[in-house]
């Protein structure tokens, strides 16, 4: 028969045929030498029912190679075994699925924890002496922060949630952002009393860029949380119609006076 009647036996098309012989799974009886056309045994349809049914059900082409001499007592004993591993993983699946929506609703539950933590500190920092801005000013930037984390749990970006807790940076932390050959400094202040005093010398962000705002504060400015988020909404709000990367950093002051680097990715263009 040629490939293309035995494809019409085995209601196939010849690429399906020409497939298992490709993958030494349904030779051909006879590969003519002036032509190169395929012939195949009516009987080896049994054979393509074998193969076909087997890759339905999932077996590797490897699997199957190794069932096609066997006989019918075997093949019935690998199904068996095929579908206990199929049933496996499917309550596997059905576990991941369950555990799944805990763990975001947890999560979740988490980040909302994380959020009124955040809100309290700012409501207990006033930003007006350190960044000259008013309460309605104040009121937006803590507006970003609810964005903030509404898109944390509206996208699930779980990432984002690093930057928010800078009471725990280092003095390591520093040393690692200053000597990162991927950052450059593009901005940097010493010895400062308040933000306000030079925040439009640094504030116009150029546009697609990754920003890192490392600070060292004197002790008498203590609420870091209410000043990290601060600085950081006063900055979206700023280029709101910019897209940037920011993350802030916060250490304690060695000498008592306060700094602040600008630092930015180094293969991003600096000071368009």
């Amino acid at each position: 028969m040629t490939i293309k009647e035995f494809s019409n036996l085995c209601g196939c098309n010849p690429q399906t045929i020409r497939y298992y012989d490709r993958m030494n799974l349904l030779k051909p009886v006879k590969v003519d030498d002036w032509t190169g056309y395929r012939f195949y045994d009516e009987r080896q349809a049994l054979d393509f029912v074998k193969i076909k049914n087997l890759q339905t059900a999932g077996f590797t082409i490897d699997e199957i190679k190794e069932l096609l001499d066997a006989d019918n007592e075997a093949i019935y004993e690998a199904f068996t075994k095929k579908i206990k591993e199929q049933e496996d993983r499917l309550n596997a699946m059905l576990e991941i699925q369950k555990s799944y929506q805990s763990e975001i609703t947890e999560m979740t539950k988490k980040i909302e924890e994380v959020r009124a933590e955040i809100i309290m500190r700012m409501e207990d920092y006033n930003p007006s002496l350190e960044f000259g801005i008013g309460n309605a000013t104040y009121d937006h930037v803590k507006g970003q922060v609810d964005d903030f984390f509404d898109s944390i749990i509206k996208n699930r970006d779980y990432n984002k949630l690093e930057y928010i807790d800078n009471d725990e940076n280092s003095e390591e932390i520093k040393q690692d952002l200053l000597n990162d050959p991927n950052l450059v400094t593009c901005y940097e202040k010493h010895g400062w009393d308040a933000v306000k005093d030079f925040y439009d010398e640094f504030s116009d962000l150029n546009d697609s860029q990754e920003y890192m705002l490392l600070f060292e504060l004197a002790s008498d400015k203590s609420n870091w949380t209410g000043f990290a988020n601060t600085i950081l909404g006063m900055l979206i709000l700023k280029n709101k119609a910019r897209k940037r990367k920011l993350d802030c950093k916060i250490n304690n002051s060695k000498d008592g006076n306060n700094h602040f680097w600008l630092l930015i990715r180094k293969n991003d263009e600096v000071g368009k």
